[in-house]
């Protein structure tokens, strides 16, 4: 039996395609398969009698002497122990292995397995998964950057063509006014839809959970596109149910992205007839659901292209393409924040007549904030005030500081400029401001430092806390956030016009009165 027994390792040792062998508590070889000479160069009989780790590679010496001892350590019969290392070959490279030992007795008995291509292809895909992901994060980065580089001249443009449209002008004049404001509201929309892009791709686009009035909410985007309609001579009917009014909780700019991509979408592709918007509510014993449908009388697509029409950079042909231009991202916008939000989207057509979309997102009813009760004040910011107001303006831009001004013309206010986040902080210091108009990014000291620096001023001196709204091109909801970590009351994203800057001031002052009472 015994004699059958080793030939039958010896057999064994021999077709073995992996890495047999067998040593002693010493470490030197006893006996090695035939395997070792195929995959790595060494006979077995060179190998008898030697110590097994004189092939280790020097640098997972230290790691493989811990796997012995704890090898040695075991008795007979536990659980084989795994590790990897690197062995010398004969001609002077080094193979990875992977191994399983185990004691028995005063032998240790060892299997190995070339795993060399095996864990370089894993280390490609490591070093391919680090270096997308920093490409992601270099294209965010850059996204961003640009996004804030883009707004910031384009707050010139808006913010100024909005403070021109408020003043006298001829019929031909408010036409040309009209088509830059267009202009603009069209770049920010390209610029926002780009970052949105970029914020999906690299999963670190986060929706907001914040009341907000729904007709409020929807009214610009409607409003650009009811402007767009009538240029094309297009009507724009928007039907609303009455559930559909008041507020609710939930991402009111990521539901008015929906809405105005669908509309902006239905306008370009219809060259006569109409376009409708419903705005509806369904409510469910679960939850209530707020409902848009858009409809157009326009070019239609077939259901070829209806199984990729919110596929990301597609359109419904080519020819579509050089007709109506586009970048393609606006639908697949809709459905990615669609998803989000938990919601659903679709699409019927038919080509020559029309095209139909739907939408179903969940949607709260709250009751409304005390802080929208600030639309009620009167035309100026806070009539109750004897004497001007006096505000603080914290903006390195000239352009920028100017539409502030044209805006703030129209306000009994006293605007102090400063041109960076230390000046802002040395004039709070020496002057008593009603609010402060903090832009976040600025030379020597940015927004956020010297808003943490004016509440810690506040802090030492004691009393009521300053009112502080960041104007920032940084409009992620990330920036948001890290301004009111800092300190500040509100966010407003720029381009910035009256009613944005002037609303966002009357909520802080609205949301202000309200604690004091």
């Amino acid at each position: 039996m015994n004699e059958g027994l080793a030939l039958d390792v010896s057999t064994f040792f021999e077709v073995s395609l992996d890495l047999l062998v067998i040593r002693d508590i010493d470490g030197r070889v006893l006996k090695a398969s035939r395997s070792w000479h195929s995959a790595l160069g060494h006979r077995p009989e060179e190998m008898e009698g030697r110590p097994l780790l004189r092939l280790v590679h020097p640098d997972d010496l230290p790691g493989t002497m811990d796997s012995v001892t704890e090898v040695e350590r075991r008795r007979a019969g536990d659980p084989a122990v795994g590790f990897i290392n690197r062995y010398r070959h004969r001609d002077g490279g080094y193979r990875t292995l992977e191994w399983r030992a185990q004691r028995f007795g005063d032998r240790i008995y060892g299997v190995a397995r070339d795993v060399t291509e095996r864990v370089a292809a894993e280390r490609e895909l490591i070093e391919a998964k680090a270096a997308a992901e920093a490409a992601s994060r270099a294209k965010t980065d850059f996204l961003a950057n640009m996004s804030h580089e883009v707004r910031t001249p384009l707050n010139g443009v808006i913010g100024i063509v909005d403070a021109l449209s408020r003043t006298p002008l001829s019929p031909e004049q408010a036409e040309m006014v009209g088509l830059i404001r267009d202009s603009g509201v069209i770049l920010e929309r390209l610029v926002s839809d780009f970052l949105v892009v970029s914020k999906i791709e690299a999963g670190q686009l986060e929706l907001e959970a914040r009341p907000f009035d729904l007709e409020e909410a929807l009214r610009p985007c409607i409003e650009v596109m009811r402007h767009r309609a009538d240029d094309k001579g297009l009507t724009l009917h928007v039907e609303r149910d009455e559930a559909a009014r008041g507020h609710f909780l939930g991402d009111a700019t990521r539901i008015g992205q929906i809405v105005g991509n669908l509309l902006s979408n239905a306008v370009k592709f219809t060259e006569q007839g109409h376009v409708t918007l419903r705005i509806g509510r369904v409510q469910g014993a679960n939850s209530d659901h707020l409902t848009l449908v858009v409809e157009d009388t326009g070019v239609g697509f077939d259901a070829v292209s209806a199984a990729r029409i919110f596929e990301r950079f597609s359109q419904a042909d080519e020819t579509i393409s050089r007709r109506f231009g586009g970048t393609g991202l606006g639908l697949s916008i809709c459905r990615a924040l669609t998803d989000l939000m938990g919601g659903d989207i679709s699409a019927t057509s038919e080509p020559g007549r029309g095209s139909r979309f739907t939408v179903s997102i969940p949607l709260a009813q709250v009751e409304p904030p005390p802080a929208a009760e600030a639309k009620s004040m009167g035309a100026r910011l806070n009539p109750a005030q004897e004497g001007p107001m006096r505000i603080l303006l914290a903006e390195d831009h000239p352009t920028n500081q100017r539409v502030v001004q044209l805006i703030m013309a129209s306000q009994d206010a006293e605007l102090t400029i400063v041109e960076d986040g230390r000046q802002a902080v040395a004039a709070f210091s020496g002057g008593a401001f009603d609010i402060v108009l903090m832009d976040m990014q600025m030379p020597n000291m940015d927004g956020l430092s010297a808003t943490r620096a004016i509440r810690l001023m506040e802090a030492e001196r004691g009393g009521a806390k300053t009112p502080i709204v960041m104007l920032s091109a940084n409009a992620m909801a990330e920036h948001q956030r890290e301004a009111l970590a800092a300190g500040a009351d509100m966010h407003v994203a720029k381009p910035i016009t009256a009613t944005s800057l002037l609303g966002g001031i009357q909520a802080v002052l609205a949301s202000q009165a309200a604690r004091s009472a």
